[in-house]
């Protein structure tokens, strides 16, 4: 088996001193992409076969409004048809020698790596991410795929063998334990079949890439599902598609459909030839999801991760120049549109003043603006439903809380939406430490002991990402023993509660943040696309 080594690409320029390098490959993409890529239309690609409707969507880059690319608004008709020609494909592929498939994702890991800042430039223009942001979500999806290759190889494709042994004395009749002939056994875990994968905006390589690899890599087909609505990431999923068939993904069996979630996505929900659901975004719709399987008395798999509201305790023993860079690099990293974005801080009330202040200053240095141009750390909303959120939680400060920084939009570029990162101060019962927001800004709350800052952190329906700045270890104990939350980090000076590194951390939703309690780039992650059989074989 190979040894999975993380891609790790902006690491490794600039340990090499070239980091200037890195810059004029990423800038030299995005000049390819804006003249030979953008602006065109893409079909729906179902059985290997190119699609084309008469309704069309188009998508625009949130940085300045230029045209992405014209795409097709599929129906229940075209999600149906995806499904069709998925479930056929899966007889064929379920029985493909697991080896080969490791050798086709090991491919596409390798066409990624050679394209990834190809594929980098596409998606800052797409959902308006900065170069960094961009490479390093490249690198994840090629981790997932070598991850998950080198996790079936490892497990031998889940398979083992087993047998019992068999007795001289006469069996007269059967019961649990009574004396027979010798058995082999066979332990196999075997696909489901059709697996609807249904994609966020704000990470549509990596996490589509993983979510798809998982259920492909272990023999299931798949019904692909970018985000078609408000919230739009079509072009990077189409790239998906593309590079899938190049490594040697069969016609069938990742199929790509675009369209709104009303339709395709309730088709892949409703429909009985799905067996299963992988699915990241809201809570909300995740719930919504599987309620409605089950009322139609279907058992599909979910395998989900519904969003958090991630806390960081700065105790009083912090060193604040880490807790300072790390909950603000959190908290406005990608302007606060992550699952694992940092959206309460809970610092001791000895310190909040020194803090706070430190705080907005580091904010404050944050430049803002078309997050293609590398100076700029803060990028625009993906769309007016987002503002319309930050309007709101802005308005909700003002009346029930107190706004230390921010608040504000800020100078558009052409049709884009940027808003200032906000820190507001605001009580523990202020909806605003509840409600997952999706946009940058912050509340900060105060505790005077570690039980109580704890209480307070746990005190939300969600449990993805927590973070702890402390010196003292009865303190860093007491967290990691309490703390309510899959993935958990101390005194991480790059960032409070994001930046998973597969095959490092898992990531992993507790409570309301997920289901299954396994997460993504984990050595239990695959198996929660098949199911386990017993094949036993008497002698």
């Amino acid at each position: 088996m190979e040894g999975f080594r993380n891609e790790s690409t902006y690491k490794t320029f600039v340990s090499n001193g070239e980091e200037k390098r890195f810059d004029e490959l990423f800038d030299s993409a995005v000049e390819e992409a804006k003249a030979n890529i953008l602006g065109k239309e893409y079909p729906i690609v179902i059985n290997g076969e190119t699609l084309t409707l008469n309704s069309k969507i188009t998508e625009h880059s949130p940085i300045d409004g230029t045209l992405i690319g014209t795409f097709q608004k599929g129906s229940r008709t075209e999600a149906s048809d995806a499904i069709n020609a998925a479930r056929k494909a899966f007889r064929d592929w379920s029985h493909t020698p697991y080896k080969e498939r490791i050798k086709i994702f090991r491919n596409a890991a390798s066409i990624f790596s050679r394209n990834k800042f190809s594929i980098s430039a596409i998606m800052s223009i797409e959902n308006g991410k900065t170069r960094y942001e961009s490479v390093g979500e490249v690198d994840e999806a090629i981790d997932f795929l070598n991850y998950y290759s080198d996790e079936l190889e490892r497990n031998k494709g889940y398979l083992r063998k087993t047998q019992m042994q068999g007795s001289e004395s006469e069996m007269k009749a059967g019961f649990q334990g009574s004396p027979g002939k010798g058995e082999k056994v066979v332990i196999q875990m075997r696909p489901y079949g059709v697996f609807g994968v249904i994609a966020p905006f704000n990470f549509p390589i990596s996490i589509s890439v993983g979510m798809s690899t998982g259920a492909l890599i272990t023999g299931n087909t798949v019904v692909f599902k970018p985000s078609s609505t408000d919230n739009m990431a079509m072009l990077t999923g189409f790239k998906i598609y593309q590079i899938f068939k190049e490594a040697g993904v069969p016609d069938g069996v990742f199929n790509y459909v675009t369209g709104p979630g009303s339709e395709v996505g309730d088709e892949l929900v409703v429909n009985k030839d799905v067996d299963g659901i992988a699915f990241t975004g809201s809570r909300k719709t995740g719930l919504s999801m599987l309620s409605k399987s089950l009322s139609l008395g279907q058992q599909k798999v979910y395998v989900v991760e519904m969003g958090g509201k991630n806390p960081t305790i700065v105790s009083k023993s912090a060193d604040l120049d880490s807790a300072v860079n790390g909950v603000a690099s959190a908290a406005f990293g990608y302007s606060g549109q992550k699952c694992s974005a940092c959206s309460r801080v809970y610092v001791h009330d000895s310190i909040k003043e020194e803090f706070i202040t430190r705080l907005v200053e580091k904010t404050m240095s944050f430049k803002i603006g078309d997050p293609l141009r590398k100076e700029n750390y803060v990028g625009p909303l993906i769309s007016s439903k987002a503002l319309d959120k930050y309007n709101w939680a802005v308005e909700e400060a003002q009346k029930h809380g107190k706004i230390l920084y921010g608040g504000r939009q800020v100078g558009a570029s052409g049709n884009g939406i940027y808003v200032e990162p906000t820190i507001v101060e605001a009580g523990q019962d202020n909806v605003l430490m509840h409600e997952e927001l999706f946009v940058p800004f912050l509340s900060v709350g105060t505790f005077k002991d570690m039980k109580e800052a704890l209480a307070h952190a746990n005190d939300v329906e969600y449990g993805l990402t927590a973070g702890l700045y402390s010196k003292k270890r009865d303190e860093i104990r007491l967290f990691e023993s309490g703390i309510e939350a899959g993935v958990v980090y101390v005194n991480r000076e790059s960032s409070a509660t994001t930046g998973a590194m597969v095959g490092i951390h898992t990531f992993v939703g507790w409570k309301g943040s997920g289901l299954t309690g396994k997460g993504t780039g984990s050595r239990n992650y695959l198996q929660q696309f098949m199911r386990e059989q017993s094949i036993s074989e008497s002698k």
